[in-house]
């Protein structure tokens, strides 16, 4: 009999920690950038050139976790059939985390013993596991550390749908999840819904990420003998799959024998079905499959140098070694994909425990390998059944809920108040109750209803931000009253004109917040505006005044640090420090930036003092490596050296310790 209930998992958690209330002013970087795009088709190349955003907001950075995982209890959902058992956290974007075969008590998908945040997303927290639903644009969701709305329906043949659903902020589109496990069946079923409320074409980004144990011996299987391959290189190549170094005997679709770190995106042929599994030893393991408007099929590994495996262990703890089988709408994770205004988009995913000969997918011929696995999953789930999923819950897609189990955000709320009239959002298979609305949506809901925002002293920070032409118009009336300009509504109305691409109108709008009531929030934002226009000390000494009036905020005095390390003024930045209480003082990130303003003021007995008693920087990030440049410039300088120049023989003397190695070697 199949079920659908709320749970509780019990875990060792990091927590989230208070969000960080600076807006995100600086633009997101563009991971296409220079990219060589030659060898990319013309279809690839279009949609590459695409979409971009430039923007985290309306969203702010998750930034205030630490290492520390105390046990924490999580609300789940859970389905269960007599096959299989999936359970879901609803407070962390509806990340399926578990998926386990009944009969076997086997765990398919990586489910680390405890759940620790990393600075691997869009809003810097993300940790490793199970199965990542992203929407949005490259880098994980926004909504990876976000609760979801979830509600329970019934199909027409008793089956009991987990619906778990929310409004993006960034791309403006409301996406719903309904999860089901029919009894009897061998996978559970996702049917996911991408619906654009609005008249205006949207760029949409999915991929559906499942994290899947790592073994020598487990290999990745997927219907494509080419792929497209990206790395730190800058180049696109179309290659040869598993095999593509003509110098190397690796096959890369056992990625646990793999050092270095790679994403691979399969080149599937038209016409054959859209899947991707990985089986272990005994050649078994997890499969997913969809159909067809979900094109692409993704394998990525962290490689088996120290660099992935400081990652892994960070992430899950030691011997926990995982990779991810991905499934996306387009062919790439670079490219986004038009959906026109006032429609949706749907497919359906299975997900289930494939099990096939061993010998015919390990030490077999790739071709011979890949045609073992479509056979094993034709048996398993036809194509035809996913097709006749597709219609059934396209059919169920609107219907109302029968029971709210969890709330999600109030964003929705808000954005269908806002919009008034229009009715874009009243969805009645999606509903944003006003009962969700909440004290992060509160000023804003003011100023749609009373064309003000409540002023808080000058002293707090904004708890929110809300950016687009909507939120534009009604702060441009609410400051054009006198009434109404406060320190407030000018300093939000600044951040919706540079959002805008208004810099100008940004500076005006800042400046004249401050002349009613002098902020860190003005001063911090101004500083950004120096900073891009090539005024790093007057950018310094906005921070420095920031500072001087909120102290006590962590990432305000980061960036402090920062500008002022940039401004070439060491000393004023180590001067900030020095003034610090607990716990601010021993941060990570607070003691990696000391360390870089005592090398540049040459202070070697202060760096050296952090350096070998064990610097850890909580929210270290990918591709980031300041603790092996630290390293290496602290011993070239302490041997006579002149800065970040490093002798190879100097190397050799001073290996970097293992655990300042966060670099992934890519090819």
């Amino acid at each position: 009999m199949s079920t659908c209930r709320l749970a509780t998992a019990l875990l060792p958690v990091a927590a989230l920690g208070p969000e960080n209330p600076l807006p995100p002013l600086r633009k997101l970087a563009d991971p296409r950038g220079d990219l060589d795009v030659s060898e990319a088709d013309a279809e690839m190349v279009a949609n590459l050139g695409y979409g971009h955003v430039e923007s985290l907001l309306p969203y702010t950075f998750q930034d205030g976790y630490t290492r520390e995982a105390p046990d924490r209890e999580l609300t789940t959902a859970v389905l269960e059939n007599d096959v299989l058992r999936a359970e879901f956290l609803l407070g962390y974007g509806g990340r399926l985390m578990s998926l386990r075969h009944q009969a076997t008590g086997r765990e398919l998908l990586h489910f680390p013993p405890k759940l620790q945040l990393a600075n691997l997303a869009l809003r810097n927290a993300w940790f490793a596991g199970g199965v990542e639903w992203n929407l949005g644009t490259f880098g994980h969701t926004a909504l990876s550390c976000s609760p979801m709305h979830a509600v329970r329906l019934t199909r027409d043949d008793g089956t009991p749908v987990l619906r778990m659903y929310e409004y993006e902020r960034q791309r403006r589109l409301v996406y719903q999840l309904d999860c089901y496990l029919p009894d009897g069946s061998p996978a559970l079923f996702v049917h996911v819904r991408i619906h654009n409320p609005f008249p205006q074409d949207a760029p949409v980004y999915w991929w559906s990420s499942a994290a899947v144990p790592q073994t020598p011996d487990t290999r990745a299987l997927m219907p494509a003998t080419s792929a497209y391959h990206f790395s730190y290189t800058g180049k696109m190549r179309h290659i040869p799959f598993p095999r593509w170094r003509a110098s190397d005997t690796a096959d890369c679709s056992y990625p646990g024998r793999i050092d270095y770190g790679a994403d691979y995106f399969a080149e599937i042929p038209d016409g054959e079905r859209r899947w991707i599994a990985a089986v272990d030893a005994a050649g078994a393991g997890l499969f997913q499959t969809s159909t067809d408007r979900m094109r692409g099929r993704k394998l990525f590994h962290w490689g088996t140098g120290s660099g992935g495996r400081n990652w892994q262990d960070w992430l899950s703890g030691p011997r926990q070694e995982y990779f991810e089988i991905q499934a996306g709408l387009a062919r790439t994770q670079l490219e986004h994909l038009r959906l026109p205004g006032r429609q949706s988009w749907s497919w359906v995913e299975a997900y289930g425990l494939l099990q096939t000969d061993p010998a015919n997918v390990h030490g077999a011929k790739w071709p011979d390998a890949t045609a073992a696995g479509a056979s094993a999953l034709a048996e398993l789930i036809p194509a035809r059944r996913l097709e006749e999923e597709l219609a059934t819950m396209t059919a169920l897609a609107e219907k109302p809920p029968e029971e709210v189990l969890h709330a999600g955000t109030g964003w929705g709320a808000l954005e269908r108040r806002a919009l008034g009239r229009n009715r874009a959002l009243n969805l009645p298979g999606t509903p944003f109750p006003d009962a969700t609305i909440g004290r992060d949506q509160q000023s804003w809901l003011s100023l749609v209803r009373k064309g003000q925002m409540p002023t808080p002293a000058p002293a707090l920070p904004p708890s929110s931000y809300a950016v687009g032409p909507v939120w534009t118009a009604l702060l441009e009336k609410a400051t054009a009253d006198p009434a109404h300009a406060t320190w407030f509504t000018w300093l939000h109305l600044g951040v919706n004109r540079y959002h805008g691409g208004d810099p100008v109108g940004a500076r005006e709008a800042w400046e004249r917040s401050m002349a009613q009531a002098e902020t860190a929030w003005a001063h911090r934002n101004l500083a950004i505006l120096d900073e891009s226009e090539g005024r790093p000390g007057e950018a310094a000494d906005r921070y420095l005044r920031a500072w001087q009036l909120s102290p006590r905020l962590r990432p305000l005095t980061i960036e402090a640090l920062r500008a002022l390390i940039a401004a070439e003024r060491p000393q004023a930045a180590l001067d900030i420090v020095d003034r610090l209480k607990e716990p601010d003082r021993f941060a990570g990130r607070i003691l990696m930036l000391e360390c870089r303003a005592a090398l540049d003021t040459g202070d070697l007995v202060r760096a050296r003092r952090i350096l070998e008693t064990g610097l850890v920087v909580e929210d270290i990030r990918e591709g980031e490596d300041p603790l092996s440049d630290m390293w290496w410039e602290f011993h070239s300088r302490q041997a006579g050296g002149l800065g970040p120049v490093v002798s190879q023989r100097l190397r050799e003397e001073h290996p970097l310790p293992c655990s300042y190695d966060y670099s992934i070697r890519q090819l």
